[in-house]
């Protein structure tokens, strides 16, 4: 059977501008006729799944660390609970994560009566004196993912506000805009002040080695190790029993087929709706995934950048059309584009350097949460003694 891309030859369209227009309406139309029926990958949820915990807890520290002199009132803190997203009281959260923070009594005014205050224990400012030691160590690679964060998009500039916020998923330090950007200005050029929702930052110079994408790259690498060129292409990786009809396997065939268009091409000159843009736009998002600490981002923050990257406004149904190389999770409720090929089972493959923080402070939490259980399990043992000479007294009276 002829594919819808090949068939169309069979028409004889001697001008080749009739003939490219007739083709994109072909290509569109195929697209706008092919529905994927979303499936659920249980082992990508439980990776989310997995990190649920520690994101929870990290949101609490942010929150703790963004007040004034890093201390704020329980019963304040209390009140952001639903904010927060914490299914328990913070005091019950407190006594969960005893590693995190210290609570002490002072007065909100000189004369009010005294309340219990939250700040960093000395154990949480160790670890984010690491943080700040790995992220150094790690310079160049943050400053190499925000070069090609600009690289990527229309005209090299984005607007500060919406790296600002992304900046947790390329692992960029909280204050990146102000100590990275002016610490590199043959890389970046800093326009307006960020958080007033006109600034913009903005790639100064064209690094020639930050212009190839994961997939460019291991396309090299296997060209040198079998001494044959081979061509750049996505990696597809539909999990068991994934069922597609056979018109979406033929079109998505066809789809593989067409040359691999770098997402750091311009591409001023792309047709929006020819098979040449949706091919970069599925090489864009394989890139941003690809930088991303997880190898996943949630969906609204992709959406951000829809200006900048020349996303459609129904972007997220790449993710569902292309299920070989994308997942889109609906995991607690928010909709996460996950990279397939980043992960074996719910375990990342390949771990960024940066995740080194992650997992310095997921044993914070442990090292918390076995002291809590072994406080627990000393005072159930003195219970338990108690009980037993009060026992042997009543016994012997």
């Amino acid at each position: 059977m002829l594919s819808k891309f090949r068939a169309f030859s069979l028409f004889q369209i001697s001008n080749p501008k009739t003939q490219a227009r007739c083709f994109l309406l072909q290509f569109s139309a195929s697209i706008s006729s092919l529905k994927v029926v979303w499936r659920k990958d249980p082992k990508l949820d439980q990776a989310i799944e997995n990190d649920k915990k520690w994101r929870m807890c990290a949101r609490v520290v942010r929150e703790v660390l963004n007040e004034p002199g890093q201390v704020i009132a329980l019963s304040y803190l209390q009140k952001r609970r639903e904010r927060l997203r914490l299914h328990v009281n913070v005091p019950t959260f407190l006594a969960q994560n005893p590693g995190l923070f210290d609570m002490y009594k002072d007065r909100i005014k000189p004369k009010s009566d005294l309340v219990t205050f939250v700040r960093a224990s000395d154990r949480l400012n160790r670890f984010l004196e690491e943080e700040k030691m790995i992220q150094a160590e790690n310079e160049p690679l943050i400053v190499a993912k925000l070069c090609k964060l600009l690289m990527m998009a229309k005209d090299r500039v984005v607007c500060a506000d919406k790296l600002v916020e992304a900046k947790r998923e390329f692992g960029f330090p909280n204050d990146f805009m102000v100590t990275l950007v002016s610490k590199y200005p043959e890389y970046f050029r800093l326009h307006g002040t960020p958080g007033e929702g006109q600034s913009f930052l903005e790639l100064v110079n064209w690094n020639e080695e930050f212009a190839k994408s994961v997939i460019e790259k291991r396309a090299e690498a296997e060209s040198t190790s079998l001494g044959f060129r081979v061509r750049p292409e996505f990696v597809w990786k539909l999990p068991r029993g994934f069922f597609m009809k056979k018109e979406m396997r033929e079109w998505i065939r066809d789809w593989i087929e067409l040359p691999y268009v770098s997402p750091y091409e311009d591409v001023s000159h792309l047709d929006p709706a020819s098979p040449e843009m949706e091919k970069r736009m599925v090489g864009v998002f394989h890139e941003l995934l690809s930088l991303s600490i997880h190898k996943r981002v949630a969906v609204p923050i992709l959406g951000k950048f829809c200006e900048e990257y020349r996303f459609s406004n129904a972007f997220s149904s790449v993710f569902t059309r292309h299920s070989g190389i994308f997942y889109m999770s609906l995991k607690g409720g928010i909709r996460t584009a996950v990279l397939r090929e980043a992960y074996k089972g719910d375990e990342l493959v390949d771990c960024d350097p940066l995740l080194e923080i992650k997992n310095k402070f997921v044993e914070l939490l442990d090292e918390g949460r076995e002291q809590r259980a072994e406080q627990l399990r000393i005072s159930r043992e003195t219970i338990q003694k108690d009980m037993e000479l009060m026992a042997r007294l009543g016994t012997n009276n």
